[in-house]
């Protein structure tokens, strides 16, 4: 079965809560449970992730300790990720609550419509413009793509 696929429309309340759909909520259910880590993007986004999922995305690094040491580009990424990711638990009712400073980082205000959209790893929860960009950005990308694929394959036809 696949997890964390599609895409929702929600509501932030007053409280800068939303709502996951049921289907949503059964993904993290069988993933790991409801405690969840958000993440502020760069794309503008906030990432929603089970905490395993968080976990192994932040390990593999050879000496992590050692390299925080010796480079700033790494203590800068240490500082990007520790500040803007944190635990949340996502409530009895299906809701978990963005915090004021990552609505603040995304652009998202009460009362708004976001798109929940599934990464495959969990979901993230983009304001409804910046997720229409990203999509034209995205196929624009394959496009480009896929016309240098085409290219290279006359060259080699030749």
């Amino acid at each position: 079965m696949l997890h964390f696929c599609g895409q929702d429309k929600a509501l932030i309340d007053s409280n800068g809560r939303i709502k996951l759909s049921p289907r949503v909520l059964n993904d993290f259910e069988n993933n790991g449970g409801f405690e969840v880590v958000l993440h502020c993007l760069p794309e503008g986004a906030i990432g929603v992730y089970p905490e395993a999922v968080y976990l192994k995305m932040r390990e593999g690094e050879l000496n992590p300790t050692e390299k925080a040491a010796s480079s700033i580009v790494y203590r800068r990424n240490l500082r990007r990720f520790g500040s803007f990711s944190q635990t949340e638990r996502i409530s009895a009712q299906g809701r978990v609550t963005i915090p004021q400073g990552y609505r603040d980082f995304s652009g998202i205000k009460p009362g708004a419509e976001v798109m929940i959209v599934g990464c495959e790893i969990g979901v993230e929860i983009w304001r409804l413009d910046r997720w229409t960009e990203e999509l034209t950005k995205i196929n624009e990308h394959m496009n480009e793509k896929a016309n240098r694929e085409m290219a290279k394959d006359l060259l080699l036809e030749k």
